[in-house]
């Protein structure tokens, strides 16, 4: 089959690959369709996450249709989090944090920019007949947002709706934040982006208000929920800085795990920060559900491209070419 496969740091070649084989009799075969990049293979593209060593084909928020296994035909997205089901996170409905979590295009799991994919036939969720599958390859990272919601709507005192939000980074995690906030009644949300044709993007295709951090923005201790969809010290700063007396800090980036956030504040203000990472699969159902009937919002800042020039993609986005906040790959 074709993939793309990560060789080496800002080095993707596409190439042929061994077939994918089910690892396990209760898993699927599935035809990819269309494969969104994601932040985590951006980080892995440059040579900054290590959990990902070349070679590895990469790619997670998938979509498809399965050509063996229980529902072979079924059109279908990924829940790339695949889990060990028994232990006691996995059983009070917590199986993001299962200590024996693996996800596709992590060792040992080859990810999904690639003809096929073998994942554990449970792992699959049906999509509508009408539903493009570019659209239902964005359910993993709307699942992740929408898990962080969730997460601030029980951290913050007052509901959405009465609440300011400000989102920092302007991707598809971010976007995809402030449609959950915007769909359970949000109305006052910034994004804090510092590239200006993202900012562009954002206010013409996403409706959202963006402002550039670097040149001002809400004033401190001025904010009840603040997003942190980049995840580094300059972003814990400012998000540490925005956040209001018993407001929360939702910190959702993985960019740099060092510094930032400023602990006195935090304690002496009551601010929850809360990290938050993927989703469980209610939430990736749920969020599917959305997407597939609009109520989170129409998703126009994407494009596609050909698996074929996914290295031109990879490299565009390193180098700030790129407004759209996500690439799909199409197979």
């Amino acid at each position: 089959m074709k993939a793309l496969v990560y060789t080496g740091a800002n080095t993707l070649v596409y190439r042929d690959e061994p077939a994918p084989i089910q690892r396990e009799a209760s898993d699927s075969i599935v035809k990819v369709e269309a494969c969104g990049i994601c932040g985590s293979d951006m980080h892995a593209y440059v040579g900054h996450d290590e959990r990902r060593p070349p070679p590895q084909i990469l790619g997670h928020e998938a979509a498809g249709v399965v050509v063996e296994g229980p529902l072979a035909g079924k059109r279908v997205t990924l829940n790339p989090l695949i889990t060990c089901m028994v232990c006691d996170h996995c059983l009070s409905g917590r199986s993001n944090l299962c200590a024996k979590r693996e996800i596709l295009s992590m060792m040992p799991r080859p990810g999904a920019f690639a003809e096929h994919v073998a994942i554990p036939s449970r792992n699959l969720v049906e999509i509508p007949d009408d539903m493009s599958f570019a659209l239902a390859a964005m359910t993993e990272p709307m699942a992740v947002s929408y898990h962080a919601v969730n997460l601030a709507e029980r951290a913050l005192a007052l509901p959405l709706s009465h609440a300011r939000t400000v989102v920092i980074g302007g991707g598809a995690i971010g976007l995809c934040a402030a449609h959950v906030v915007a769909s359970r009644g949000g109305q006052a949300i910034e994004i804090a982006e510092t590239s200006a044709a993202r900012r562009a993007m954002i206010e013409r295709d996403a409706g959202f208000a963006a402002y550039d951090p670097q040149r001002g923005g809400p004033g401190e201790s001025s904010v009840d929920l603040v997003i942190d969809a980049y995840g580094g010290p300059g972003s814990r700063a400012a998000a540490s800085a925005l956040a209001r007396p018993g407001g929360a800090i939702i910190h959702i980036g993985l960019a740099n795990g060092d510094g930032g956030l400023d602990i006195r504040k935090c304690t002496l203000q009551e601010i929850a920060f809360i990290g938050t990472y993927t989703y469980t699969m209610t939430e990736f159902r749920q969020a599917l559900a959305g997407l597939a009937d609009g109520s989170l919002g129409p998703i126009t800042w994407s494009e596609e491209r050909p698996l074929s020039e996914g290295g031109d993609a990879f490299a565009a986005l390193a180098a700030g070419e790129v407004d759209r906040a996500k690439v799909v790959l199409r197979m």
